[in-house]
């Protein structure tokens, strides 16, 4: 297996299953055994040219509890772009600050851009519409802590579903990628003008992955080991008269999961707005809080094997 030594992770596609699994094995070990001075005198750029509560905090605690330093901002509108920088320079400038670069942005491809321009290794916290790599790995790892060896075994493959937004939710694309190289069976459950696009069932089927197509999740929820919610993101639509036609397709309350089966877990993300009603949070099937929670030893380990200190 390649080093993760000065790589970047710019796509779920960037990491083979062998990597995937490594990532996760090593996340593990930071979450039992904390290293508080792992990453002592680094320096990471946490540069959040979109808005993130979930995923800049989590890299920068994982930072923090590794004992590393944290420079940047959370709001482009106070750095040099709101003064005309390009992208490419800001990263340029960060470049000589930092020892990894971690980056969100509006736009489809711009952390890719920002891995070309830069020396350092650089971490993709969400680029548009596109991928998310580092939600996708805590996902893996959340799946992994919930259903346990099922998780990868061939003669009992996972049921997930993922609702929503399936045509603009990154984490949906990223986590669909991720889960077509272990053994699944794929649902989607969305409205006709958001399904998955058309780029990722392909791949499914090169890769001999399952899937079908719902209208309601009431169709299949007593067929699934994971049930995978997303928020129909108002600020992905072009059109506002869409969004608004949208807006409530599933909101997910605890009556939706009766004849559920007893390991089923709901993820989402985060934020919830109207999909998952409070209801959910009562029954044995919620797992999103601790879901997020994961994000911080898989953050942890991705920043330490970029950066060289664990292998």
């Amino acid at each position: 297996m390649t080093s993760f030594a000065g790589r970047d992770l710019v796509s779920i596609n960037d990491v083979d299953k062998e990597e995937l699994l490594y990532i996760l094995q090593h996340a593990g070990q930071l979450a039992r055994e904390p290293q508080p001075d792992l990453l002592r005198g680094r320096v990471m750029a946490s540069l959040f040219f979109e808005p993130s509560t979930r995923t800049r905090l989590s890299f920068e605690t994982a930072m923090s509890r590794l004992g590393g330093a944290v420079v940047g901002f959370a709001d482009a509108g106070v750095s040099s772009v709101k003064k005309g920088e390009t992208l490419a320079d800001t990263i340029r400038m960060a470049d000589r600050d930092a020892d990894v670069i971690v980056m969100r942005h509006p736009l489809e491809g711009a952390a890719r851009r920002a891995a070309e321009v830069a020396e350092s290794p650089v971490i993709n916290g969400g680029d548009g519409a596109n991928q998310h790599p580092t939600q996708t790995l805590l996902d893996l790892y959340t799946i992994m802590e919930t259903q346990g060896e099922r998780f990868d075994r061939s003669d009992a493959p996972l049921n997930v579903g993922l609702v929503g937004d399936l045509k603009y939710g990154r984490t949906v694309h990223s986590l669909a990628t991720a889960l077509s190289l272990f053994p699944t069976r794929l649902y989607f459950v969305s409205p006709p003008t958001l399904r998955m696009p058309e780029q990722y069932l392909t791949m499914l089927e090169d890769r001999g992955v399952p899937y079908s197509e719902h209208a309601e999740v009431e169709e299949i929820v007593g067929e699934l080991d994971v049930l995978y919610a997303t928020r129909i993101q108002q600020e992905r639509f072009p059109d506002p008269m869409e969004y608004e036609r949208v807006r409530r397709a599933y909101v997910l309350r605890a009556s939706t999961f009766e004849g559920a089966r007893e390991n089923l877990r709901i993820l989402h993300p985060l934020p919830r707005v109207d999909e998952v009603d409070v209801s959910v949070d009562d029954t044995p099937y919620a797992y999103y809080f601790e879901q997020a929670g994961n994000g911080i030893p898989v953050r942890q380990a991705m920043l330490a094997l970029v950066l060289g200190e664990i292998s």
